[in-house]
């Protein structure tokens, strides 16, 4: 049905050179002509006396697409005035006003469900529709690249990346008639959950291909490669039984332990300029790190007491709820790190960078054991229970063998994985054309629209979702 999809009989010139020209029968309008906009300054802070709310912050905006009862918001109180100004409806759209991440700015979720107590937090900008400008239809006009690409010319700052309420409202949205822009919106939300569930299974393969190498790294870092060599009780109820000539060793004593801090995003002088790589818990689930975003100076390095953490250490992920705590990255240059990483940099005369990256990733799921059990209502790790952690280590000489075991083991499956990683983006570029082409009239979704069988829009919800977009990683990535 998509390849079938033809442009419009009859366009004209737009007057706006980034979406040259329309169909003939749709407007253009400036957004402040067609939605109101208001800009939320309630925070997670509880007052007394104040009345309990639930409220969407930046962090559901930038995790979720849509804004569903199913949705995680934190508890608040606001004021009887704050929740009728900033009280979400159904069919409003959110935007993120104001984020450090830059590509953040003008982010866009759909609010699905009407809650009297559902309140818009901090750096969010509300937009309601007016009469003739349908709430969904907005929401999938922001998520086009044509408009983010408005919202990133017009962000300003340094440490912290702004929109002015006039940035908002100038920016301009092409208008096809109300019924028009039903059609595109079912017709979009019908081609997404397609590819959303064609994402989905890749994703489903990949976590097989996943487990399939956690369980050859498992065995040969607590086992070895010959199954006749005599074994004996290591204590570790993780490890099991180890080779007779293998020893225990807590981490404390092959490598040593610490962790980072975040200098403070209101002093440029940490930031403007900087060229020493500076590194957050999102970057731990690439494996192996070999670049850095984010740049600090060397007065954050000398004030800010951040550790220079050498080439060949592993990174772990500390903190937060999801995939990235207790995830293990090996690091292939100097660089320093956040409070939500601790860095492990290995004695070499005793275990190899390498080993002991592959050993931490073999106990990823001890790790978040043993993060559970910390008390915290969050979820963490601290240096010390890295430090007494303990792991296998056969001789020198047995480790190289063994990580070259595991690197020819796995190089199948890393193949076949980095492989449906790429379909996946590929898939993703192709939906985000898509959103682009359609909102913008390159082509006509109408009589598409209308073939579609009358059933419920579909559960775009990915359960599986990438490590890298879990919780944590968004938190760590938009408040350091």
């Amino acid at each position: 049905m998509i390849a079938e999809l033809k442009p419009y009989a009859e366009y004209k010139e737009s007057g706006l050179p980034w979406l040259g020209q329309v169909p003939r029968h749709w407007e253009t309008r400036r957004l402040r002509h067609a939605a109101d906009m208001r800009v939320s300054n309630v925070d997670k802070h509880t007052k007394p006396a104040e009345t309990p709310v639930r409220l969407c912050n930046y962090v559901e905006v930038y995790k979720n697409e849509r804004i569903r009862e199913s949705t995680r918001f934190m508890p608040a109180t606001a004021s009887e005035d704050e929740r009728v100004r900033f009280g979400l409806c159904k069919g409003d759209v959110l935007i993120t006003k104001d984020s450090e991440q830059w590509n953040d700015i003008g982010m866009p979720a759909l609010v699905e469900f009407e809650a009297p107590d559902l309140v818009c937090g901090y750096h969010l900008a509300i937009l309601r529709s007016r009469p003739g400008l349908y709430g969904p239809f907005l929401h999938r006009v922001l998520e086009s690249h044509f408009i983010a690409a408005q919202f990133h010319v017009e962000a300003n700052g340094v440490t912290r990346y702004g929109l002015s309420h006039g940035a908002i409202q100038g920016v301009a949205i092409p208008l096809p008639p109300s019924s028009e822009q039903a059609a595109i919106v079912r017709f979009l939300d019908w081609a997404n959950g397609r590819l959303e569930r064609a994402i989905r299974a890749k994703r489903k393969v990949i976590a097989l291909l996943n487990e399939q190498k956690q369980a050859i790294i498992h065995r040969a870092v607590t086992r070895g490669l010959d199954p006749s060599v005599p074994l004996k009780p290591s204590g570790i109820p993780w490890l099991g039984d180890i080779p007779q000539h293998w020893e225990a060793w807590r981490i404390s004593r092959c490598a040593r332990v610490g962790d980072g801090s975040t200098p403070s995003r209101g002093t440029p002088a940490y930031w403007n300029n900087g060229t020493y790589p500076w590194l957050n818990s999102s970057q731990v689930n690439r494996g192996f790190i070999d670049s850095a975003d984010q740049f600090v100076t060397p007065t954050a390095l000398r004030e800010c007491h951040l550790p220079r953490v050498p080439a060949g250490s592993v990174l772990v992920a500390i903190t937060g709820q999801g995939k990235t705590r207790g995830t293990a990255a090996l690091l292939g240059f100097e660089a320093t790190i956040n409070q939500h990483v601790a860095f492990v940099a290995p004695r070499t005369n005793v275990v190899s960078p390498e080993f002991l990256h592959l050993a931490l990733v073999a106990a990823y799921q001890t790790l978040r054991a043993l993060s559970e059990d910390s008390g915290s209502t969050k979820g963490a790790l601290t240096c010390e229970d890295l430090k007494r952690f303990k792991v296998g280590l056969p001789p020198l000489l047995e480790q190289t063998v063994l990580v070259r075991h595991i690197r020819v083991e796995t190089q199948t499956l890393n193949s076949a994985i980095s492989r449906l990683e790429r379909e996946i983006d590929l898939l993703r570029e192709y939906r985000t054309r898509l959103v682009a082409d359609v909102v913008t009239g390159k082509l006509d979704v109408r009589e598409a629209a209308a073939r579609l069988p009358d059933e419920a829009a579909p559960d775009t919800t990915d359960d599986d979702a990438d490590p890298s977009l879990d919780p944590e990683a968004a938190d760590d990535a938009a408040i350091p």
